[in-house]
């Protein structure tokens, strides 16, 4: 190795360690080379695009439950992270809580607790609890900065460690390519690409401490994913061959988790 790849190296290891953060609650380490204010920026941006192109739900009962859902878990994340002193991970939060009007069983969460569900999941949902169960985990993948990683992992794919440096500076459009890759945005706009094992897992896990924060019974979860699998009609792939854990392995792990998670968060 010579002198100037010995350096290359050795600034792109630094670069990589100082990118490494720690993932609330689960203490996984992970790397995330997107500054946050730029995400907190094409959050805003992307998401008031959506909702000038989709139908806001017009039922004010299913509207006020979003909304009333997504104020109690997020009064549990804030009250998390202030019993942590970790206040300041939330600053450049601007929470919303939408319902849209789509088939799809679906929802998801930007960077800065932008929240979108569809009208599709509700009737999987049923209720607060159940819904709370949806947003919880939603609202965790971006409390855990789960898209920062995957566009993080994209850039280093494309452009390579020595690139890494520069990239966010010089190729700005490299950056939104891999927001919309990592988003959905485009044909499939607003419909988030599919987590890692790891990140599903995480998202659970997070979620459940948040609505047991919010005061929503956490056992709940594992009837929402048992209607979840019904909802599928057994058409996932074997867990070897997905990215999603598969349902019998999800629900054995929240049921695993629940204990804990109440003797640590409960009221």
């Amino acid at each position: 190795m010579n002198a100037i790849t010995r350096l290359l190296t050795v600034s792109v290891i630094s670069l990589l360690l100082s990118a490494c953060s720690t993932v609330p609650v689960t203490g996984r380490s992970h790397l995330n080379l997107i500054p946050g204010s730029s995400m907190m920026s094409m959050s805003a941006q992307q998401y008031g695009t959506f909702l000038k192109e989709n139908k806001l739900s017009q039922n004010q009962q299913q509207v006020a439950m979003v909304k009333r859902v997504g104020a109690r878990i997020q009064g549990a994340v804030e009250r998390y992270f202030a019993s942590t002193g970790l206040q300041g991970y939330l600053k450049n939060y601007n929470w919303e809580f939408n319902l849209v009007e789509d088939k799809q069983v679906n929802a998801w969460c930007m960077p800065g607790g932008k929240v979108v569900v569809y009208t599709g999941i509700l009737p999987v949902a049923r209720d607060d609890a159940g819904l709370a169960v949806v947003m919880g985990h939603e609202i965790a993948h971006a409390i855990a900065e789960h898209g920062n990683e995957r566009m993080s992992q994209g850039l280093i794919a494309q452009l390579g460690g020595v690139a890494l440096s520069t990239a966010l500076s010089d190729k700005p459009e490299v950056t939104q390519q891999l927001w919309m890759s990592v988003y959905g945005v485009g044909s499939q706009y607003g419909a988030l690409l599919p987590y890692g094992r790891m990140q599903e897992s995480e998202a659970d896990h997070l979620g459940l401490v948040f609505m047991t924060m919010a005061g929503y019974d956490p056992n709940v979860a594992v009837s929402f994913w048992e209607r979840m699998a019904i909802q599928k009609g057994g058409q996932a792939p074997p867990e070897f061959l997905s990215t999603h854990p598969s349902d019998a392995t999800r629900i054995a792990s929240i049921k695993r988790l629940i204990p804990s998670v109440v003797k640590q968060y409960g009221k």
